[in-house]
């Protein structure tokens, strides 16, 4: 390499080159002509020296060689590429600045080309047109072998040559390739029909060779075939028995962690069963515990406050009780002197209603009829009050009429049977005034007031005179016809 890695190399001529040497990869050069003007240019100096560079660069060269003869006297035109490049041995990098320092690349270019285009040119006046045709390798390790000495003495390196083309201008190369076809192509014929007959005689052995080989081996494929089924099925046979018991094995496995898993569970809802238990049985001492405080502790007090009052109200009912039966006992004392007072004032006046009775007879109990008519008459009335609408449904008009007839007809007999009061004896006394009653009336009374006086009777309250009337009022009426 040059100078830092350059493509060229520097050398320094003169008295002063050892100087540029010491410093710098620059080459010092001894010449054996000190003051040859052909390779320093200058004359020594001791304060001067000459620098001058080399390219160390591959050159491309394409030597043409035109019409030369070769040895049967044929012109033929050459051409090729050849690559080169100036020697970094230190001998031979001498001598090629020696040679070409100074000069420019393509100077050196001309020189190497035109000593390869002279060895060239003499190689193929030695060489026929077949030689140089038919072995282009060998024509141009030729070339090499000859013109390497003499650029290499010059300090250049044939790297590469070859022929790149070979043509001629008398259509010899092209005469050449016709003759060399015919017999090409005669000896292709000839090669063709020998071969065609080899080849129908070798295909009809072949095609022997290869029904018997195709048969034979068709008999070993079906063997292998049947073998193959044979083995094929045994096989399925074990691979259906290992995957029955893988998924028997599968499925055993799948159950016995299905069972861990539920015996997991089991325990896990166990676990929870005891919490929920223990949390209830808190839950149970919580609620206790709120209803003794909610509901146990205020009914107890409740029960107590009720005790109390129930034990205050007891004795409150025996004082009141006591109270009443005290004042029962004496009411009743008072009401038995007044019940004796009254008895015996009801059998006197019993005695003088007999005696009124014995006395007038039927007008007085036909009084007592009449009166009682009314009273009667409302309790037979009496449903008939909750009757809005009484609807008669007949025939004709005369059936109403009479229906009406029947039933007053039938009245008397009514009442004659339950009272025996005969009505029909009691309308003969109906122009009768009612003295009787009055004077009845008037005796009774007497009686009353007698009896008071007799008996020193308090005056009645009015709120109790309504019963004291209801007791001394005479009951002349049976009980089934009131009711």
């Amino acid at each position: 390499g040059g100078c830092c890695g350059s493509d060229y190399k520097q050398y320094v001529f003169g008295g002063w080159a050892w100087a540029w040497w010491c410093i710098s990869d620059t080459q010092r050069v001894n010449t054996p002509w000190p003051r040859s003007p052909s390779v320093t240019s200058v004359y020594p100096c001791p304060c001067f020296a000459f620098l001058g560079r080399i390219s160390l660069e591959i050159m491309t060269l394409q030597p043409r060689c035109e019409d030369v003869e070769t040895a049967e006297g044929v012109a033929l035109t050459v051409t090729g590429v050849a690559q080169v490049k100036i020697m970094t041995e230190k001998e031979l990098l001498a001598v090629a600045c020696e040679q070409f320092l100074g000069k420019n690349v393509q100077d050196i270019k001309n020189v190497v080309l035109q000593t390869l285009e002279g060895h060239l040119r003499s190689i193929l006046g030695t060489l026929t047109v077949e030689q140089i045709y038919q072995d282009r390798d060998q024509f141009a390790k030729l070339v090499r072998e000859v013109a390497a000495p003499d650029v290499g003495r010059m300090g250049i390196e044939i790297l590469s040559f070859t022929i790149k083309d070979v043509y001629d201008k008398v259509d010899y190369l092209s005469s050449l390739g016709k003759t060399q076809t015919a017999v090409v192509q005669r000896d292709a014929d000839i090669g063709v029909a020998e071969a065609e007959r080899d080849a129908g005689i070798r295909e009809a052995e072949c095609k022997k060779e290869m029904l018997d080989v195709k048969f034979m081996a068709d008999t070993k494929i079906a063997d292998s075939k049947r073998a193959f089924e044979l083995q094929k099925s045994a096989f399925s046979e074990e691979v259906n028995i290992k995957t029955a018991e893988a998924q028997l094995a599968y499925e055993l496995q799948g159950a016995r962690e299905q069972q861990k898993i539920r015996q997991e569970e089991i325990e896990i809802e166990v676990v929870q069963r005891k919490k929920q238990i223990a949390v209830e049985a808190q839950e149970i001492l919580r609620t206790d515990k709120e209803l003794i405080a909610t509901v146990r502790r205020p009914a107890e007090a409740e029960a107590h406050r009720i005790q109390q009052i129930a034990e205050g109200e007891k004795v409150k009912q025996v004082l009141l009780a006591q109270a009443e039966a005290e004042k029962i006992r004496k009411i009743g004392e008072a009401e038995a002197a007044v019940i004796e007072a009254m008895g015996k004032a009801e059998a006197e006046r019993m005695k003088l209603k007999a005696e009124a009775y014995q006395k007038y007879g039927d007008a007085a109990k036909m009084a007592l009829v009449l009166e009682a008519l009314p009273q009667i008459a409302a309790k037979i009335a009496a449903p008939l009050t909750k009757v809005d609408e009484i609807v008669v449904l007949s025939g004709d008009n005369s059936k109403v009429t009479s229906e009406v007839n029947r039933l007053l007809a039938e009245l008397p007999a009514s009442v004659h049977a339950l009272t025996g009061v005969d009505l029909s004896k009691v309308c003969a006394y109906a122009e009768v005034k009612p003295q009787p009653w009055n004077i009845w009336l008037h005796h009774r009374q007497k009686v009353e007031g007698a009896g008071r006086a007799q008996l020193h009777m308090p005056v009645v309250p009015a709120t109790q005179e309504a019963e004291v009337r209801e007791l001394l009022e005479p009951r002349s009426l049976s009980p089934a016809w009131t009711t």
